[in-house]
This record gives structure tokens, sequence and C-alpha cells, in this order.
């Protein structure tokens, strides 16, 4: 499946983003500044719910579904911000969430796919 971004897409993702996540500030770095001779900002995605950028798209689309979907649950992939993601969402939106996770992923992840009610299956 190829999807090609457009402005008007973009512009409807945001409006499905307002309210549901975080608007993170932007912060000027002076390190990179000098570095580099011009103003560079930093967008700080860290402070978006799950931790990260991760949850727009996942928002984006689980906010999608139908109450027949969100009836059957969501089952996502990842070893890590994602996954965080897609539990987070999936909660926001009163559905179940399997993922799927190598059995190598960082213990953390793990842990916060299940503090945000994600099941975990390790392969």
């Amino acid at each position: 499946m190829t999807h090609t971004a457009s402005f008007e897409g973009v512009r409807d993702a945001a409006r499905q983003l307002l309210g549901h996540a975080v608007r993170t500030p932007l912060i000027e770095s002076p390190a990179l500044n000098d570095r580099l001779g011009g103003r560079v900002l930093l967008k700080a995605e860290n402070l978006q719910r799950a931790g990260a950028f991760k949850f727009r798209g996942a928002w984006n689309r689980i906010s999608r579904l139908t109450a027949e979907e969100l009836a059957r649950g969501v089952v996502g992939y990842s070893s890590g911000n994602h996954a965080q993601a897609v539990a987070c969402a999936a909660r926001m939106m009163g559905t179940s969430a399997i993922i799927v996770m190598p059995a190598d992923s960082p213990r953390v992840k793990v842990e916060g796919v299940i503090a945000f009610g994600g099941e975990v299956r390790l392969y």
C-alpha cells in the first residue's frame, strides 16, 4: 500500500489530534545555533503522550475506527515507542490492544505497554 502525503491530509490529521495530542513546545538550542550558524528549534516530542511523536500516528488511525472495529480491538507490532503509543491510543478510545513485541524488546518499553493497558505477546 502506497500513500502520498498531501497538505489536506496533514491538515485533517492535525484536526483529528486537537484536544488529544499534547501541544509540545519548541525549544531553541544555543549550542546547535552556534555550531550551525543559524537558529535551531527542537520539537520536544518526548513530552507527547506515550513519550514520543508516535502517539500522533496511532491516535490519528485508531480514533477513526468504526464502533464495530473498536469492538474487535487493535493489534500492533513494535519493540518500542509505537507499541506504547498504540496501547495508549487504544485505552483512550476504550478498546483493547494486543502488542506483538520481540522477546529482546527493552523491558521499559514492555512495561510501558502494560502500563497503558496493552496485552504484550512476546515472540
